[in-house]
Parts: C-alpha cells; structure tokens; sequence
C-alpha cells in the first residue's frame, strides 16, 4: 500500500511525457525527488500518508513563491509557480472547511482536557496528525488558539 501513491506519480510521469506537457513533467519529477530525499532522510520508504505530506509542502513553497513573485513583479513566473500549485493540488485530498476544521479541534479539545492556552502543544500534537494533508497548519493554529482562550 505504501507503493500506490509512489506509483501513481510515476506512472503520470510518464503519461505526462507521453503528451509532451513539460510543466507537468517537471514538477512531478520534483516530486518525486523531494519523496527520494525524504526517505533518504528518515531511511525507509515513506508511507501514503507522508507523500501526501511532502506534497502538501511542495505546494506551500509555491504559494510563498507565488507571493514572492508577486512582490518581485514577475508575472511569468507567478503564472508558471500557480500552474504547479494546480498540479500538485490534484494529488491532496480535498481541503477541510473552516468549520470542519473547527468542529475537529473542539472534539481534540474536550478528549484532551485542555483548558487555556498553555494546554496547546497537547491539543495540537494530538491534531495534527488527524489534519495532515487537509489542513493549512497556520489556520489550525489560528482557530485552536480563538477556541482555548474562550
């Protein structure tokens, strides 16, 4: 099962090459390396669960490009990083809501016993790996701290 994530951008690879779309092809190949170097880095072979992970940050490193490109009057570039954004956001599931996200951390909340803000590292260590993939973590931040100070 680890193998079908792995696989699968592989294979779309090589589609990819198949129909000459060479933005595709280069940010799969990205992909790909970034998963590699991953699993150099904790030497095993990372599960579904952490590609999409390492997918996840590929595609905030474009978003903070994006914006940086923006800043930098470069247009080119902008369009070729949101194009890669579009491509890499076709393999994450599909974003939580707001409120989803804010009914899950009340849950998270009330199994934990947390009280006030300083009950926040527990609430998020025990969220987080609910969230992975489904969440911006700047946003979970921002509403488990709204909720703990109620």
């Amino acid at each position: 099962m680890a193998e079908a994530l792995k696989e699968k951008l592989a294979d779309d690879v090589k589609q990819a090459l198949r129909q000459g779309d060479k933005q595709k092809v280069s940010c799969l190949r990205l992909l790909l390396a970034a998963v590699k170097n991953a699993e150099i880095a904790r030497q095993t072979e990372l599960s579904d669960t952490d590609i999409l992970g390492v997918i996840a940050k590929q595609a905030k490193q474009c978003r903070e490009s994006i914006d940086a490109f923006k800043k930098g009057d470069r247009p080119d570039l902008v369009a070729q990083e949101e194009a890669e954004v579009v491509i890499l956001e076709a393999y994450l599931p599909q974003q939580m809501t707001p409120q989803e996200i804010s009914d899950t951390v009340s849950k998270v909340i009330a199994e934990v016993g947390a009280e006030g803000p300083g009950d926040m590292g527990r609430v998020m260590a025990k969220l987080m790996p609910q969230l992975k993939g489904r969440a911006d973590g700047r946003q979970v931040n921002a509403i488990v701290s709204a909720l703990l100070k109620k």
